[in-house]
């Protein structure tokens, strides 16, 4: 009598194909620096080296993922952009607190090993580390058939920086009278895509005729780490905010100061045309705000005097502008007036 081999690629695991993706990720993050190469994939963990001159240095360490913007990119089957989405909601955290990134880990979790997907993802991650100055120094690829329905797939973002202990940017600094102002979004960034694919589902998208919309949906979320780094390092910046899940006041109120308050101007606020396209499909405005950018996607509190040095850090497309002031107050947040989406 025959007895069945079991394999581990039966059970849908296929570890050649994996250990060519790791060869693949290795050959692109190699690189030398005057006659030592640095090569940290493919090993048990990374090392790395802090940097020098810097004192009293502190680690700040974010995680996220793009969420359901994944869904996307497979419905378009474009996953080139994906990974700087997955760079962007990590270091765009980080810099909050003053932190120069470092490090960049990923990890991706797929059905079953597609070595064209997971390339296009994976050189997007590269792209958005080069965007924002840090090393992607390792990962982790897991495929996990059943967990995943066909196609399906995860990722994650893992980054570390470094900050000096006297140039950590703390809500205590921020002051009655400073400027809160808004730097532009590139889009959605890569959140409130559940209710964005709800709102397709509803409406039948056809991505082949509504080409606006195939190009905004998968647009990347900015990486705001060079500006912010530069008006940290001229000591312009007394505080700032990541504007992501929750929308303007739910980040916005996370470094306010107790007694006093961020006072929003809504009617300040310049949106952009993806959003206006979104409000048209039956989204109240309180929804709006709870749940995208609607065109700040990162906010800067500054002292009134530096508002004229402010634009020469930022390119025309991202330049910030005042959406508001520090106000006395017990609540941390007051939104006023409408934001105008004609």
């Amino acid at each position: 009598m025959n007895k069945k081999i079991f394999t581990y690629k039966k059970s849908g695991v296929n570890i050649v194909k994996a250990d060519k993706f790791v060869n693949f990720i290795s050959k692109i993050s190699s690189k030398k620096k005057g006659n030592k190469k640095f090569d940290n994939i493919g090993g048990f963990g990374s090392i790395s080296s802090i940097p020098k001159g810097i004192k009293r240095p502190k680690i700040v360490a974010c995680t996220d993922g793009v969420g359901t913007k994944v869904e996307i990119a497979n419905l378009l089957n474009k996953f080139d952009t994906i990974g700087i989405d997955l760079v962007a909601m990590s270091v765009n955290d980080l810099i909050v607190q003053g932190a120069k990134p470092l490090l960049f880990l990923d990890y991706i979790s797929i059905n079953k090993i597609n070595l064209k997907k997971l390339k296009s993802i994976i050189l997007g991650i590269k792209k958005g580390c080069e965007i924002a100055k840090c090393e992607l120094v390792g990962g982790e690829t897991a495929e996990m058939p059943d967990t995943y329905e066909k196609g399906k797939f995860d990722i994650a973002g893992f980054a570390v920086g470094i900050v000096e202990e006297n140039k950590i940017l703390k809500k205590n600094k921020i002051r009655n009278g400073d400027l809160i102002l808004g730097v532009p979004s590139s889009g959605i960034h890569s959140n409130g895509y559940s209710l964005i694919r709800h709102v397709l589902k509803q409406k039948k998208i056809n991505f082949k005729k509504d080409l606006f919309l195939k190009k905004e949906l998968i647009k990347p979320t900015k990486i705001y780490v060079n500006e912010v780094l530069n008006l940290i390092q001229k000591k312009i910046l007394i505080g700032c905010a990541n504007i992501t899940g929750g929308g303007l006041a739910e980040n916005i109120k996370r470094i306010i100061p107790n007694n006093l308050c961020a006072d929003i101007d809504l009617d300040k606020i310049k949106t952009l045309e993806i959003f206006r396209w979104l409000k048209k499909n039956n989204i109240s405005d309180i929804e709006m705000l709870k749940t995208f950018n609607c065109g700040v996607g990162f906010c800067l509190i500054i002292n009134m005097k530096d508002l004229k040095k402010i634009n020469k850090y930022f390119s025309k497309e991202f330049r910030p502008y005042v959406i508001g002031k520090i106000t006395k107050g017990k609540n941390k947040v007051r939104l006023n007036g409408k934001i105008n989406w004609n």
